[in-house]
């Protein structure tokens, strides 16, 4: 078992915007691909866990980027288990260009699902074991952000290329969503440094989501979104945050 697992990925149309740099969602998707690919040597991947009843489950991502990568570039992306928790499995994530020149960094908190429950289980109980190693480079894991009121709301639906094996939202398209919030011109004056993205509750398909926004001087958008109880009387779900510092 290699500690630092690394993985090549060529950059194509398919992972850039209309700027032609790469889109944010296509951190997460590397990220998430070269973890999956070394889950696979620790025998801890998609097909193992359900086996047992247990999926992956991502709740927060910070990611810094010193700079997006455009197409055509071919990018180096090392990842590595950091050490278990009492809730979470964390997970760092650090990716180079062709001169070792850093592009950006990651930490997600990996938690494991029951598939049948769609409940948490603490690692403890999980009867799975990961051996984490910190590096010193590392980023701090993100806290919750505190629900505001916003100035802006948008909602939106889950629909089938949304969804992934888990049968839920992608973590990799809530960022498209929210990254269409804001005009393809404010993206071209303004490329993203640095994003926090928390998720609260599981999107299922056809489910509507209400998306708050607003940006506030940075420039920073901040979103919440949350989808509305069955019951009137209740409070609406929480489903995701996110702040995205340009």
């Amino acid at each position: 078992m290699k500690p630092i697992y690394k993985q090549t990925f060529q950059i194509s149309d398919l992972h850039v915007d209309c700027t032609g740099r790469l889109r944010p969602s296509a951190i997460l998707f590397f990220a998430q691909e070269a973890a999956g690919q070394h889950c696979k040597e620790l025998s801890l991947d998609w097909e193992t866990l359900a086996s047992k009843g247990l999926f992956w489950a991502v709740l927060r991502h910070r990611v810094q980027i010193t700079r997006l990568p455009t197409r055509d570039e071919t990018i180096t992306v090392e990842t590595w288990p950091m050490p278990t928790t009492r809730s979470a499995f964390p997970r760092s994530t650090r990716a180079v260009d062709q001169n070792g020149n850093e592009l950006f960094r990651c930490i997600s908190l990996w938690v494991l699902m029951d598939m049948h429950k769609r409940t948490m289980v603490l690692p403890g109980k999980s009867g799975v074991l990961v051996e984490g190693s910190l590096r010193g480079t590392e980023l701090l894991a993100p806290g919750s952000i505190a629900p505001k009121a916003m100035e802006y709301h948008r909602s939106r639906c889950v629909s089938f290329t949304d969804l992934d094996r888990n049968l839920h939202m992608n973590n990799t398209r809530y960022l498209d969503w929210i990254a269409d919030l804001l005009p393809a011109q404010f993206h071209q004056e303004h490329p993203l440094k640095e994003f926090v993205l928390c998720y609260l509750s599981e999107a299922r398909e056809a489910e509507e989501l209400t998306l708050h926004y607003q940006l506030t001087d940075g420039p920073c958008l901040e979103v919440d979104a949350d989808r509305k109880a069955e019951n009137e009387e209740e409070k609406p779900t929480r489903v995701f945050s996110a702040q995205l510092i340009f």
